[in-house]
C-alpha cells in the first residue's frame, strides 16, 4: 500500500464514535499502517441537534491525551501514534479555537467546516426549500469566511463536506459550478501556507469521488499546492485506511508525488 499513514481518525473520545482507541490501533497495525493520527472532534458553538446536545463535540482533551500517550508507548515498536484534533471552524468560535489550539502540543490540527451559519449540512433541513446549488454555494462561502477569521490549523479538512449530504450527493456536482469561490478558498489557503486533506470518507456514504473532488485537487496542484494529507475519517476500526489505493492513484493523476504527515505541526513528505 503506497499510503501507510491515516491522518483523520475518530475514536470514542469524539462525540460521534463509540470505538475504543486501542481497537483502532490494533486494526491499523493489522492493515500495515506505520502511522495513525487521531483527530478527535472539537466543535465550539455546535448547535443542539434533534436528539442530542451540541456539547457532545466538546473534547475532553486531558483524558484523550492521557489515553493516547499510554497507547503510544505501549505500541511504539509497532506503529507511530500522533496527537491531533479536528477543529470545527465558525467565525463566532475563532477566539475559542485560537486558545484551544495553543492549549496543548498537538502534532496536527485539521480545520473543518461542519456548521454553516448555524446549520450542519448533515441534516436535510440545510438543503430544504431551495436549490441544491444555492445551499452548496453558501457552504463554500462560509469556508472562505472561516479561513479569513482563523489560521492556526495545518490542513483544511474534507473541503466539500456538504456534498456528502446533499440531495443526489455528487451525481451532478462539479468543481466548475463553484470554481470562482473554490479558487478563492484555495488561493487563501496557499497564501497562509496551509494544506488540504484528501478524505476518503465520502465513499462509504455512496459518493463517487473523494473529498475534495478530483478536479479541486487538480486545481490545488495547478496553483502550486503541495501539502496534502490522507485520512479515512474513520469512526470505527473496519474503515481505517479505506480506499487508500484509490487515493494514491488520484493523487498521482493530479500531479502529486508526495503526501504529508504532520508531527509537532511540521510536515513530513512521503513518496507515493
Amino acid at each position: 500500500m503506497p499510503i501507510t499513514s491515516d491522518c483523520h481518525l475518530h475514536s470514542s473520545f469524539s462525540g460521534d464514535s463509540n470505538t475504543p482507541m486501542e481497537e483502532m490501533i490494533l486494526q491499523g497495525i493489522a492493515n500495515g499502517l506505520d502511522t495513525m493520527c487521531f483527530t478527535e472532534h472539537n466543535d465550539f458553538a455546535y448547535p443542539d441537534g434533534p436528539d442530542e446536545s451540541g456539547d457532545i463535540f466538546l473534547l475532553q482533551v486531558d483524558s484523550y491525551l492521557y489515553h493516547l500517550a499510554r497507547l503510544k508507548d505501549q505500541y511504539a515498536d509497532q506503529i507511530r501514534i500522533l496527537f491531533g484534533v479536528e477543529l470545527g471552524l465558525q467565525p463566532e468560535a475563532a477566539r475559542q479555537n485560537a486558545i484551544f489550539a495553543k492549549s496543548h502540543e498537538f502534532d496536527f490540527i485539521i480545520g473543518s467546516s461542519h456548521i454553516c451559519h448555524g446549520k450542519d449540512p448533515y441534516y436535510p433541513s440545510f438543503f430544504q426549500n431551495r436549490p441544491k446549488e444555492e445551499a452548496l454555494r453558501e457552504y463554500f462561502e462560509s469556508i472562505l469566511e472561516n479561513i479569513s477569521k482563523f489560521s492556526n490549523f495545518d490542513v483544511y479538512g474534507h473541503l466539500d463536506y456538504a456534498v456528502r449530504y446533499a440531495p443526489g450527493q455528487d451525481a451532478e456536482y462539479t468543481y466548475q459550478k463553484y470554481s470562482d469561490i473554490i479558487d478563492e478558498i484555495l488561493k487563501l489557503l496557499l497564501s497562509k501556507d496551509k494544506g488540504v486533506e484528501l478524505n476518503t470518507g465520502g465513499i462509504k456514504r455512496g459518493m463517487h469521488d473523494l473529498h475534495p473532488c478530483t478536479d479541486i485537487l487538480k486545481r490545488y496542484r495547478e496553483l502550486g499546492g503541495e501539502i496534502i494529507t490522507i485520512g479515512s475519517d474513520s469512526h470505527n476500526a473496519k474503515e481505517i485506511g479505506a480506499h487508500f489505493h484509490r487515493a494514491a492513484t488520484v493523487l498521482e493523476t493530479c500531479g502529486f508525488r508526495y503526501y504529508c504527515v504532520f508531527e509537532k505541526r511540521t510536515p513530513e513528505f512521503h513518496k507515493l
